[in-house]
């Protein structure tokens, strides 16, 4: 017997993947190539911006995913999922590390050379 979809964990890739979708447009807006040196609140503002006010998609068999600009926040879940009472599966600084990491955005304060 299968699990119901509100009982299913998300995977880390399952996590990726939510951010990929809620920062796609930031994504489009560093371009191609290596992104310039940005500091934190440099990529937080980018991604308030990009993110906007709220959005969100979901598709049966897919994951439901929903964002808001505003404090950075993604939820994520194989269920349909009520943002205000689930906890995001990412929010504020932990969403702009991500974003460094995973769009490797070089810090202008780091003086230290990627080895990557």
């Amino acid at each position: 017997m299968s699990r119901p979809d509100h009982l299913i964990a998300l995977s880390e890739t399952d996590k990726v993947a939510a951010f990929k979708v809620a920062t796609a447009s930031f994504a489009r807006k560093l371009g191609e190539g290596d992104p310039a040196p940005m500091t934190d609140d440099q990529i937080a503002a980018a991604l308030r911006d990009t993110m906007g006010i709220f959005a969100g998609c979901a598709a049966p068999g897919r994951l439901h995913i929903t964002w808001q600009g505003a404090g950075l926040k993604i939820w994520a879940s194989w269920h349909i999922h009520n943002h205000v009472i689930e906890d995001p599966i990412i929010q504020g600084a932990a969403t702009v590390a991500m974003a460094r990491t995973h769009y490797r955005i070089p810090d202008p304060a780091n003086r230290q050379m990627s080895l990557f």
